[in-house]
């Protein structure tokens, strides 16, 4: 059943004052409104032929008042003159007046909600010189989300006091930054550094080199489209000039898209081991690092903690909120927009986690795992925004230039470059936008969960985790993949299969 029948296919049933929003008389249009597909509505219209009339003599009075024709004055070039004389730039503007008009008259009167611009071909389009004008065309819309009542939602908060060994182990983690490296003889062990370089090999041939990579020996090894997870066992005892091999499976959402889940084999080369010496705690150090003391620096650490033990809070009551509504939702959404999203998902976590202090190599670690995963995690993402736009749409949510402002001004405390600098990066990268997005929907979850009750319970992970992945930015199949011997051994082989 189209849309039609429950909102009524003729434009005149609406009660919309068209004087008062500025729009041209009512048209008396015929429109249906078909589901075609997730989020996706399929809208054909029909103006018409009185409609269309009016709207031509009208275009025909407009041209003839302003007409310039050799041998008559402006204003008096004969109506069939003009007609014939200007018979394209007419047609094109009537084609214009009706599309527009019409189209205003459909948001208008219809509760479309569309996400994108109409998928239409205004090219193909004619207006016939008798008879009505049919259009069709399809729009991506947003879902119909069903909203709880919040005051009704019992959530579990998970719960840590920070530690003196928590504070500690993180100070520990952040030394490693500044250790020095130092070249030995012994088997490397995990917490090792290796120079390595590495030759990926499909079905026998190497299809990727990677050289002069410089790599902590840890469980496991991570790259944006795959992961060795056995990266630690595989390098244990190696030593400069040894050469190891691990074979893995590139992920099921790598960007390139012919090789997900092919089996690959690496080839590790090393040149080098090294030990990480820890620097001692000194005046000198702590100058480095920017602090006064080291009593100082075990209080920055502590709010850094604080701060993630909220980031987490809050991030298990989001998930537990929108696990909730979209519990409800039977909704999908089309891959195609699924795609276009999938950048703007990774920066808005990437962002959640510079807010929350969390390290350079923790955000790499993280960014490769999601985009190992991006396709599934941005759909659910998706979901979980437009859960997100309907709550502050009901509360009526906005975000102000000082709510912006004042985010900035904490990100780039937490990076340690200028405010002014930081937010010309984020303008560049278009970044600011989502930043823009993530205020709002942060601050639709604050109102959701400020008015939920809460269950105290501990928290299950470990305040500050070891570190158990390495991991590398960059892909291991790209465009460069495609030109190589083995790419077009697959692609044969694929094609004769």
């Amino acid at each position: 059943m189209s849309d039609t029948e429950n909102t009524g296919a003729v434009a005149e049933e609406s009660e919309v004052d068209v004087e008062a929003l500025g729009l041209p008389p009512k048209m008396d249009l015929k429109v249906d409104i078909a589901d075609a597909g997730p989020c996706r509505k399929r809208i054909s219209v029909v103006v018409p032929e009185a409609e269309i009339n009016i709207v031509r003599n009208g275009t025909l009075d407009e041209f003839a008042s302003k007409a310039s024709v050799p041998g008559f004055r402006v204003g008096r070039v004969p109506r069939g003159l003009v007609q014939s004389k200007f018979r394209q730039e007419l047609a094109d503007e009537l084609k214009q007046r009706v599309l527009v008009q019409s189209l205003e008259q459909l948001t208008a009167e219809f509760e479309i909600d569309p996400i994108n611009e109409p998928d239409m071909d205004v090219e193909t389009l004619e207006i016939p010189d008798a008879g009505d004008f049919e259009y069709q065309f399809d729009v991506e819309v947003r879902p119909d989300v069903q909203l709880p009542d919040f005051g009704e939602l019992t959530l579990k908060r998970p719960s840590q006091e920070v530690s003196d060994d928590d504070i500690q182990k993180y100070i520990d983690q952040m030394l490693l930054e500044y250790g020095e490296k130092a070249d030995h003889d012994d088997g490397a062990a995990i917490g090792d550094y290796v120079a390595v370089s590495i030759d990926f090999q499909y079905e026998g041939t190497s299809v990727r080199d990677m050289a002069g990579l410089s790599l902590r020996i840890q469980p496991a090894l991570r790259f944006k489209d795959a992961e060795i997870s056995d990266f630690g066992s595989v390098m244990a005892g190696a030593k400069a000039g040894d050469s190891r091999e691990a074979e893995f499976t590139i992920s099921s959402e790598a960007p390139y898209v012919p090789m997900r889940g092919e089996k690959l084999k690496a080839v590790i080369s090393v040149s080098s081991v090294q030990k990480l010496e820890l620097p001692e705690l000194d005046s000198e150090l702590l100058d480095r690092i920017g602090v006064e003391s080291a009593e100082k620096l075990r209080e920055e650490v502590k709010d850094i903690l604080e701060r993630q033990v909220t980031y987490k809070q809050r991030q298990s009551a989001r998930e537990q909120l929108l696990e909730t509504i979209g519990e409800s939702a039977d909704w999908e959404l089309p891959e195609e927009l699924v795609l276009k999203q999938v950048e703007n998902a990774l920066h808005r976590e990437i962002l959640e986690m510079q807010q929350a202090g969390y390290t350079p190599k923790e955000i790499q670690a993280r960014e490769n795992d999601l985009r190992q995963r991006s396709v599934s995690v941005t759909r659910q993402a998706m979901k979980e925004h437009f859960i997100l736009d309907s709550i502050a749409t009901a509360e009526n949510i906005e975000v102000s230039p000082q709510d912006v402002e004042m985010e900035i001004m904490m990100m780039a405390f937490q990076s340690g470059e200028t405010p002014r600098r930081l937010r010309a990066r984020l303008v560049k990268t278009g970044v600011i936008e989502n930043l823009e997005a993530q205020i709002r929907e942060r601050k639709a979850v604050d109102v959701a969960l400020d008015k939920a009750k809460y269950e105290e319970v501990e928290m299950e992970d470990d305040l500050v985790g070891d570190l158990d992945v390495e991991a590398v930015d960059d892909t291991i199949c790209n465009v460069m993949f495609a030109r190589t011997s083995a790419a077009k051994a697959k692609s044969a082989k694929e094609t004769s299969a």
